[in-house]
């Protein structure tokens, strides 16, 4: 799983974007699962991905705002 930047987020469609944060949920569920089960090699990679869902969010929480600030 590549990090993206939030420039290059920013230039998704809702659609993709909407995918993009499900892929990353899946991603932390399945990094928690490897966790428990003690098989995680790398455990840095439980903050890399909760940080882009964060990421994600935030620029999905931008543009619902911008739509609101437009009415």
């Amino acid at each position: 799983m590549a990090m993206q930047k939030a420039a290059d987020v920013r230039r998704l469609n809702d659609d993709n974007l909407n995918k993009e944060i499900n892929e990353a949920y899946r991603a932390l569920f399945t990094l928690r699962f490897q966790h428990a089960s003690r098989q995680l090699q790398n455990y840095r990679e439980l903050r890399s991905v909760r940080r882009r869902i964060a990421r994600l969010r935030t620029i999905k929480r931008e543009r619902e705002l911008a739509t609101v600030g437009e009415e």
